[in-house]
């Protein structure tokens, strides 16, 4: 039988369950066990993909094409395990399931009610993934404990160890100790009334994650253990981290999170090797070099907007031991600024995806200076569209030419609605997702950088290049240098005689790992270090650097 694990929240949200669950699952990964991992979202959405970034951050898009929480980024990042459709569910998906049953007769005239027909249904996605096949299932419920929408899913939780057996079934609660500087003390009370609300739903934690910004006292962690029924070996201090999220796993490690685990839930395990781990936090906390990229985009104040981008740029940098320093730039302000006191001092420039006409002029600006200018371009989404509508205005010369989705009339239509696009009326699920395949042009930038022809991509969109236009590009410079197999859809486009301007249709960020970089962020990043190293160094550029996040 597939054992449980069970990580929850309390006192207040991002405290990170997804990074803990998925620094968790890598940890068992390494003793040998076969793990899945999953994340419940209590909101109503059925998902993420028409949720603004400023209120839900990135929206991660998986292979088989589901639109999911960026926890399942983390996921990916951190393990191994398949990550599909089945590893993140929403209120919305579980009651339209239920519903949709219900008119279907499914429920035979029962009246249908929370429990047990929607907690059921609850169930049933977990042990989904509860095969032969797998050892250990994470589960990971979003939100707060004492969250309204939260307690169907954790009423759930709470059946299922009953129904499997405590002894496979274990309860995780991440939870914060404060720092109060005016006191000069950790505050243990929040956590203790977190896992009060917890007990009052009828669960136990196993283990305590206690979040903090400084060391946790022996008498502290005595007192949490004492006020919330737990073992004193069984309080594990959750510091924050200073240089890289990478660092968790090591600390979870170094605290006997995964031997604890090992233990309460008796697995049969095997030695703990994280060398190759540890040269990797080396190597992102003592970096050889910095290179500055400018993210020019439309939600770069949201923390988490591009959330999977900037881990990938921050992969490729460990690839060369260089820190990458993103300065993110709001494409708006280089409309109302111009590029030049924005981007001077940069190494590279990256223009990402997005929706809507906000900011796209900025955008084909910051383009057009990282095209005039010599600086190593790189076009994600969005960011290829707007580089192929630069291109057609100020080097082919189509007066206005535009995509259809800023301007249904414009007479040169370079970026245009796909064909299987044009019936779509519903909004949710309805773009191009999911990996893709790429054939590439032999000798290219991009074939160079992957080293092979083919190669399976993740999309999110649903305009796309006008092929009818190929020709006049390539007679231009801007060469088609990704196609789909048939023909018929440009995934990729290059201008050769520029050291480095690569623009793709898909989102290579999905597919970065830390320990597997993603070999086009590689090759951005390389072309970023050599720019830097032919300009002369500026007083004007140090102080750039220095400064951003």
């Amino acid at each position: 039988m597939s054992k449980h694990i069970f990580i929850t929240g309390g006192v207040v949200s991002s405290l990170g369950k997804g990074l803990t669950a998925a620094s968790l699952g890598m940890l068992l990964e390494r003793m040998g066990l076969r793990i899945r991992l999953q994340k419940f979202d209590p909101y109503i959405n059925v998902d993420p993909g028409t949720m603004s970034p400023y209120q839900h951050g990135e929206v991660y898009v998986l292979d088989d094409g589901s639109e999911t929480d960026l926890d399942l980024g983390h996921y990916e990042r951190f393990t191994d395990a398949p990550v599909t459709s089945s590893c993140n569910y929403t209120t919305g998906q579980i009651y339209l399931t239920v519903i949709n049953r219900e008119r279907e007769g499914g429920y035979l005239g029962h009246t249908v009610q929370v429990i047990p027909h929607v907690t059921d249904e609850i169930k049933r996605a977990i042990l989904e993934l509860a095969t032969p096949e797998v050892d250990v299932v994470i589960t990971e419920i979003g939100g707060t404990v004492g969250d309204i929408e939260g307690l169907p899913f954790l009423e759930a939780i709470r059946q299922l160890g009953l129904e499997v057996g405590r002894e496979n079934c274990l309860y995780i609660h991440l939870t914060l100790v404060p720092f109060l500087k005016a006191a000069g003390e950790a505050k243990t009370k929040p956590t203790q009334h977190s896992v009060q609300k917890l007990r009052e739903i009828g669960i136990q934690p196993d283990i305590l994650i206690c979040r903090t910004e400084v060391p946790l006292r022996e008498e502290e962690r005595r007192k949490i253990a004492l006020f919330c029924n737990v073992e004193l070996d069984a309080v594990i201090e959750e510091r924050d981290k200073e240089y890289t999220i990478y660092e968790v796993p090591l600390s979870l490690a170094r605290n006997g999170l995964p031997q604890l685990v090992a233990r309460k839930l008796r697995l049969e395990t095997g030695p703990l090797d994280l060398s190759d781990w540890e040269e990797l936090v080396r190597r992102a906390i003592h970096p050889e070099r910095t290179v500055t990229i400018a993210v020019v985009g439309k939600y770069v104040r949201h923390q988490d907007a591009y959330k999977s981008l900037y881990e990938a740029l921050d992969h490729a940098g460990l690839a060369h031991e260089t820190r990458v320093i993103v300065r993110r730039v709001e494409a708006e302000e280089i409309e109302e600024r111009g590029p030049e006191p924005l981007l001077s001092a940069v190494d590279g420039i990256l223009v990402p995806g997005g929706f809507g006409t906000r900011g796209t002029e900025g955008k084909m600006q910051a383009i057009q200076y990282a095209r005039e200018q010599k600086i190593p371009f790189f076009g994600i989404c969005l960011g290829m569209q707007c580089a192929v509508i630069e291109f057609a205005r100020n080097v082919i010369g189509l007066a206005g030419a535009n995509s259809t989705e800023f301007d249904p009339e414009t007479r040169s239509p370079v970026i245009c609605l796909m064909e299987e696009q044009k019936a779509v009326t519903n909004l949710g699920g309805t773009m191009r997702l999911g990996a893709y395949p790429c054939e590439l042009l032999a000798g290219s930038r991009a074939h160079q950088c992957y080293g092979r022809d083919l190669v399976h991509e993740r999309h999110r969109h649903r305009y796309e290049f006008n092929i009818a236009y190929r020709e006049l590009f390539e007679k231009h410079g801007m060469v088609v240098t990704g196609l789909s197999p048939d023909g018929k859809l440009v995934e990729i486009v290059e201008i050769p005689a520029h050291p480095w301007y690569v623009a793709v249709q898909f989102h290579p960020e999905f597919k970065s790992k830390p320990t597997r970089p993603h070999p086009l962020f590689v090759g951005f990043v390389a072309a970023a270090l050599a720019y830097r190293d032919r300009q002369e160094p500026t007083e004007a550029s140090a102080v750039a650097g220095g400064s951003e996040a």
